[in-house]
Order: structure tokens, then sequence, then C-alpha cells
């Protein structure tokens, strides 16, 4: 294994291959530490120390993993389709558990009520119908990505179309998660936010260039690890603090009603207090659900499972894990809503998004919030790693591959691979910079993957009298309906005159109309079209497959 290990090496440059991935991340910890000097931050050295030393592990294993497994096509997009169960259920779960998810549940669960923290078993759940609906089929057909049904059904084109979405959905991903590691460093270690940004995002980017799909997923397990033993320890140092775990949840429960259980009442839309929120509730719960399925971040896990057992039960078993890992990262949301900050020589957050640092900051020793640090360090890293590596292998298989070469190689789509790795990187770190909307940019991609991408895939591998006029009809009709209801945080006005608007917020399920209007649409169109425009198998001979692309079958 030592030999292998030095020969992979010698990928970066010649018998003393291992220097330059040494100098590289010593270079990148360099300039940020010289950023932050320069610029007279207030700098707390044991904790940026801390955080070097997780940087190196998870930069370390990444390019173990790549020197291990390889890096040929099939490696860098689906794991040469060998990754056992416990790997992918630990990488499924580490893309879905990123800074956001973290931050976000001890958010709402602090400001706005446990209610309102849906991400946890929304997701949750989303993996779980992934797993028993989407995983076997998908694994069974052998696909790349997940945007192989859609083009063998709808055509090349009409999928390119659809990758915008996606792609979109991805770049603001990451840098929505990427800004708020910024600002969470900013807040612990005083490294200034931009610095902090470009840390993240270069060592993200270089391991996964490296390695691809093997790398992202060995740090995957290594970053969910440092999740769930950071989140814990940082919980049983914060509970003494407020009277003791009991204690805080009774306040808290008091303090919120039934605003603190997990799932608003049952006839909530009678309740005053809910009103037409209640049924605003229900549409982000099952955008989140739902619309948590078609992203090529959980269907590249699936289709690197060594087989279809391996692919539904990695889903299951990270629904789990996701589930699980929220829980400390509620409680530090339920601590903080009991906390007098007087005491800590502070005052509240005026932004609840900052209750996660403040809690890290002020009420726990440098070593133990330096480890919450790395916590969501590692959260944000695997997430960012995951949703670009995802992009890339859709830009390469789906896009270069049919519509700019046909007769590309293997080894030439892998370059692409790590081109567009890099130049994706590179957008979604710029967005996190410089577009102060990003959150808003983010969760209007989601909706499009809900409203959009959703039916498009369900109906794919599910209809088989689907076909393109359907899917483009299908299209139209989700993307009308969707953005007729208009963005508030964008301050995109509604057109469409929906009902249930409060303060100029569309409180009406419009995203749920939008996806289900444009599910049905795809079906009554393609049943109206069948004679001028036959549906397309979505099996696919392996005959066929060599003869239209020169990178031959998929899996012997």
């Amino acid at each position: 294994m030592t030999r292998k290990i030095i020969s992979s090496l010698k990928l970066y440059g010649g018998h003393l291959g291992w220097i330059q991935p040494v100098a590289t991340f010593v270079l990148i910890f360099a300039v940020a530490i010289a950023i932050s000097v320069i610029r007279e931050q207030d700098i707390h050295w044991a904790g940026l120390l801390a955080m070097v030393f997780f940087y190196a592990l998870m930069y370390g294993v990444g390019l173990m993993a790549a020197s291990l497994k390889g890096s040929h096509l099939e490696d860098m997009i689906v794991a040469g389709r060998s990754m056992p169960l416990w790997i992918g259920a630990f990488s499924m779960a580490a893309t879905w558990v990123d800074g956001g998810y973290i931050n976000g549940t001890a958010e709402y669960t602090y400001s706005t009520g446990l209610v309102w923290a849906q991400a946890p078993w929304c997701y949750a759940l989303s993996l779980m119908l992934g797993g028993i609906f989407f995983a076997r089929k998908m694994r069974r057909q052998q696909f790349m990505t997940m945007l192989d049904p859609l083009e063998r059904r709808y055509g090349q084109k009409l999928t390119a179309c659809l990758y915008l979405t996606s792609l979109f959905g991805d770049i603001f991903w990451s840098a929505a998660i990427l800004t708020a590691l910024g600002t969470t460093f900013g807040t612990i270690l005083g490294m200034d936010f931009i610095t902090s940004i470009l840390l993240s995002a270069a060592i993200s980017i270089a391991y996964t260039r490296a390695g691809g799909m093997w790398a992202v997923a060995f740090t995957n397990v290594l970053q969910v690890v440092i999740i769930v033993i950071g989140l814990a320890v940082v919980v049983f140092f914060v509970t003494p603090e407020v009277g003791g775990l009991s204690r805080a949840i009774e306040t808290y429960q008091q303090g919120m009603g039934d605003k603190a259980a997990i799932f608003p009442p049952f006839a909530g839309w009678k309740d005053p207090a809910w009103g037409n929120a209640y049924w605003n509730w229900w549409d982000m719960a099952l955008l989140l659900i739902l619309g948590g399925i078609p992203w090529q971040g959980y269907f590249q896990r699936v289709l690197s499972a060594k087989n279809e057992n391996t692919a539904a039960g990695l889903s299951l078993l990270a629904g789990a894990v996701c589930l699980s890992v929220a829980i400390p990262a509620a409680l530090i949301g339920v601590v903080g809503y009991n906390v007098r900050w007087t005491d800590f020589g502070t005052t509240a957050p005026e932004n609840p998004a900052m209750i996660l640092p403040y809690v890290l900051r002020y009420m726990t020793p440098p070593v133990i919030a330096a480890l919450g640090l790395g916590a969501v360090a590692a959260a944000v890293m695997s997430s960012v790693a995951s949703s670009v590596l995802a992009s890339s292998s859709m830009a390469a298989w789906n896009i270069y591959r049919p519509l700019v070469k046909p007769t590309a190689s293997r080894e030439e789509l892998e370059k692409v691979v790590r081109v567009a790795i890099l130049f994706i990187g590179i957008a979604a770190t710029i967005v996190g910079l410089k577009v102060q909307s990003v959150y808003a940019l983010w969760y209007l991609c989601s909706d499009f993957v809900y409203c959009i991408l959703f039916p498009q895939l369900t109906t794919a591998l599910f209809f088989k009298r689907a076909n393109r006029y359907g899917a483009a009809a299908g299209l139209v009709t989700s993307f009308i309906l969707r953005m007729g209801g208009g963005e508030s945080m964008l301050g995109i006005p509604a057109i469409i005159p929906y009902p249930m608007i409060e303060n100029g917020v569309v409180l009406f399920p419009f995203r749920t109309l939008a996806m289900t209007s444009g599910l049905l649409m795809i079906i009554v169109v393609s049943l109206l079209t069948q004679r001028s425009c036959p549906p397309q198998p979505l099996e696919r001979a392996k005959d066929a497959e060599l003869e239209s692309s020169s990178v031959g079958p998929m899996e012997n």
C-alpha cells in the first residue's frame, strides 16, 4: 500500500511529488494569515491553529483518497460504482448537513421556534423517500448523473436547459454556506470575512480536483465525525450555564408555546396565531422534502453505490444521521433562548443568525469554541466540495459530451471535470463575496429545483409515455406559476394575484401549485402528443450506448 501511495503522489510532480500538495496547503494558509495581519485583525491564534489542524487533516485525507482510489472518469464521478454502505451514508449525510443546516437550525429554534426549523426532519424524510422510490431505479439503470434519465426521455437540448437550474442551485448553495462560514470565522477567530471564505473555498476545490468523488467521500466521513463530536461537546459545556438541559427546555416550551413543537397544530389554519402562515409552513415543508430529492449531490452517492440495495440503504441511513446531527444544533438554539447575555459581558445578537457563533464565543472555553467552529467548517467544506463536484460532473457528462464534443474520450472528460470544478468553485466563491442577497438567490434556486426539476425527473423515471413536448410544457408552466408569485427577498413583485398576501409576502402555497401543475402538464401534453412526438425509452442497450458516445458503456 505504501508503494501505491508513493507512486500515486508522483502524479503531483516527480519523485518528490508530495512537496506540491503540502506546499499548496501551507501557501494557502500563509496567504490567509498574512492578509489578516495586514488588515490588523484581532486574531485568536489558538483557535486559528486548531483550524489549521482541522483543514490539514481534511486536505490530507482528500489527497490520500485520490492516491488510493484513482482518478479515472468513473472514479471521479461515481467512485467506480464501488462505494460501500457506511461511506456512502456518511458522505450523503455530510453533504446535506452544511453550515446553513447547523446555523439555520440553531437560528430558527432560537428566534421563531422549533416548528420553523423544518430542514432537519424534512431533509431526513427526503433522503428516506429517495431511498425508497428513486435510488434503486437510478442505480439499476447505471446512470452517470441525475440528468441522464432526462436526456434519454427528453433529449439533449431540453436537458441542457434543465441543467441551468441545478447549476445555479449548486453555485448559490455553495456561496450561501461559504458566507455563513465567513461570518462565523469573523465572530470567533477575528479573521477577515473575505479571507475566511477564500481559505475554505481553496482547500475544498483543491482536494476535490485531486480525487473527485472518492476524495469528497472520504473527507465527508471525517467531517461527519468532527461535526458530531464538536456539537455534542459544545452542548455539554453550555447547558450548565442555563441551569441544565431539562430546565432550559421547560423554559423554552413555556416561552414559545405551540411553536416549540416540531409540527403546527392539526387545525392550525383556524388558530389566529397561525392563520395563513399554516399553509406557507406546509408549502415550505413539501419544498424541502420533495425538492431535496432532485439534486446531483444526492444521486451522485446513489450512483456510486455498489448495488441497488446499497443505494437504497445508504439513503435511509443518511436520513437518520442527518436527523441526529440536528439535535445538538437545535439544543444550542434552546440554550441561546435561555441566556442572559449581560452575564457574559455582551448583549443579545441583533441578528438571530449569529446565535451559534455567540454561544461558541461567549459561553465556551477557547478550545471548545475552536472545536465547535471546526464542526461548522467541516459542514461547510463537505457541502461545498459535494455541490461543486456535482455540477462539474453534469457539465462534463451531460453538456460537454453530448453537445460540444460527442467523440470526447474518457481522459478528455476527466480534464473537463477538473476544469469545471475550478471554474464553478471560483464562481461560487465570487458570489459569496459579492452578492449580499446570496441566501435569497439560494432559496429561489431551491424553489426551481422543487417546482421544475422534481416533476421532470419523476415523470422521466416513472411515466413511460412522457415525451419532449410534455416536458417543455411542464417546464414553462412551472416557471410561470413560480415566478408569478414573485420573491420578496429579491424585490421581485408578484404578477399572478395569488390570495393570502400579508406584508407583501405570498403565503398561499404557490410553489406546490407550480410543481403539481407542471407535473400534470407533462402527463397531459405527453398523452396528447404521442403520435407527433413518440416517447423515448429510458432503458438503453449497451450497443446503442457505444454508438452514441466514444466513452463506451458506463459499467461492465
